[in-house]
């Protein structure tokens, strides 16, 4: 396993394609700081007694110890063990710990390589080409991003029916000894920052666009890729420091032209499994979310909780009623989150066919409790700012600048009408309505939500994944035998 200075030691090494306001910068460009700040703790956290045995794993290839957000489920303990991983280490910082994608990408192209290299017609030995590069990215504790959203274009259009058909990542040529693609990612989540990047489809596919079923990795750096990087940072602070310097970064992923190499692709036209894939990715993901969710709200409750304290409010019936809705929001996302991995099995649903076993034996969450956990958490973020909105009042819309509160004319008298607790220090609450404005109305703060809302799925997404894939007629058969009601037909 590598420490945090190994793993920026290797982003120094990387070539220069990542583009920025008009120019140019470095992965370790003081832009990149905060994000880089954050994803070391992954590293850290491995290392830590207090919390290695919940942030590593054994690898099921070599036996050996590694960062478990490299890890492949092997059982139900191993979701268990990632979901409060990810709930731990969020609680560290309060915002996304930006390296589940990774591992939710991993374990979809795991199943799905597996699968896809027993056509009789795979183009190469799918699997054995993705072990290979699981192990590297197991032995050399690698950072993965994934990317799976492409522009899409005409939105009412099919990939195959796009006018232009770069709108959706796919092949434009193939060779003796790999394959050329053409197109964009989008909102590629730390793909600056990560050593390598997972490239899954975006959809289901169907005949005829065989070109689109893809899955490949290649270096961030690659010849070929490049990236427009959009930085979510908090505003720099000269005299009230942070507890952590938080720092979040995405990328519009440009293929153009990419050569890759056959040993690097997992997957190149097998429409079914390429459907496949991306919904194994949004599933893991969204159980990853079951982790994350609560433990942003973790934040919230604390931060709402902290701010009618301040206030002096925090015994009122009103305040109480809406932290219990938070806590309950966050918690039920998290029983749904666990059920999942309780439930896990190494099955999935396919319409038609309902569950059947699927990849080579690691275990896949339950997309019911996966789905119900992260739409829960997800169509709640922005009801989530209304409360804290609600229990703070207007003090963080029209808070004073840093610089006025340490301007030694006005300083005293800024303390002396800020403050709103004399059991509070005025510089604790400060420091705390400093923070609440970073999460709630910084620069950063609208993306934040809006990657809260749609990241993994909108929430459309997880209710037509529950809605099709629910036992809807037994429940009817619930309400026949009660009512009295003849038994449906059975088909045969």
């Amino acid at each position: 396993m590598r420490t945090r200075a190994q793993y920026r030691e290797g982003l120094s090494k990387m070539n220069k394609n990542l583009y920025f306001n008009g120019g140019m910068i470095d992965r370790l460009d003081p832009l990149q700081e905060g994000a880089l700040n954050v994803m070391g703790l992954t590293f850290d956290a491995a290392w830590d007694p207090a919390s290695k045995d919940l942030c590593t794993a054994t690898s099921h290839i070599t036996g050996e110890t590694i960062n478990r957000f490299n890890h492949i489920h092997q059982n139900a303990e191993d979701l268990h063990k990632k979901q409060d991983m990810t709930r731990f280490m969020v609680n560290k910082v309060g915002q996304c710990i930006q390296r589940c994608m990774g591992i939710d990408a991993s374990n979809a192209i795991h199943a799905v390589s597996f699968e896809a290299q027993k056509s009789p017609k795979a183009k190469t030995a799918y699997h054995d080409n993705w072990l290979k590069w699981l192990e590297r990215f197991q032995r050399e504790d690698l950072v993965a991003s994934c990317a799976q959203t492409d522009v899409k274009g005409e939105r009412m259009k099919r990939p195959a029916e796009q006018d232009d058909p770069d709108m959706y990542v796919h092949v434009v040529e193939e060779r003796s000894d790999g394959i050329v693609v053409r197109g964009c990612k989008v909102h590629i989540s730390e793909a600056s920052i990560s050593d390598e990047i997972l490239v899954v489809p975006n959809r289901a596919l169907q005949k005829g666009e065989e070109a689109y079923a893809l899955a490949f990795a290649v270096p961030s750096d690659y010849e070929g890729v490049k990236q427009i990087v959009h930085f979510h940072n908090y505003r720099k602070r000269d005299t009230y420091d942070r507890g952590i310097e938080y720092g979040y970064t995405d990328s519009y992923v440009i293929f153009d032209d990419c050569f890759i190499p056959w040993e690097r692709v997992f997957l190149c036209g097998e429409t079914q499994h390429g459907g496949m894939a991306a919904l194994l990715f949004a599933l893991f993901h969204r159980h990853s979310y079951s982790g994350c969710k609560p433990a942003m709200l973790d934040y919230v409750i604390g931060m709402g909780a902290l701010a009618a304290e301040i206030n002096g409010i925090e015994k009122t019936p009103h305040v109480r009623e809406k932290l219990s809705k938070l806590i309950m929001t966050g918690e039920l996302g998290y029983a749904a989150g666990y059920t999942a991995s309780a439930l896990s099995k190494p099955e999935v649903y396919m319409p038609g066919l309902g569950i059947v076993p699927y990849g080579p034996g690691s275990y896949i969450p339950n997309s019911i409790y996966a789905n119900v956990g992260r739409c829960l958490t997800g169509e709640a973020v922005f009801h989530e700012q209304e409360i804290l909105c609600d229990i703070a009042g207007g003090m963080p819309a029209t808070f004073p600048y840093e610089n006025d509160l340490t301007n030694p004319e006005i300083k005293n008298l800024l303390e002396k009408y800020l403050n709103r607790n004399p059991k509070i220090p005025i510089e604790e609450q400060i420091k705390f309505w400093m923070n609440f404005i970073d999460f709630g109305l910084s620069g950063s703060a609208p993306a934040t939500l809006y990657g809260a809302y749609h990241g993994g799925g909108s929430p459309i997404m997880e209710q037509i994944a529950i809605t099709s894939q629910y036992d809807m007629e037994s429940k009817k058969d619930i309400v026949r035998a009660i009512a009295g009601m003849k038994p449906r037909s059975k088909k045969k």
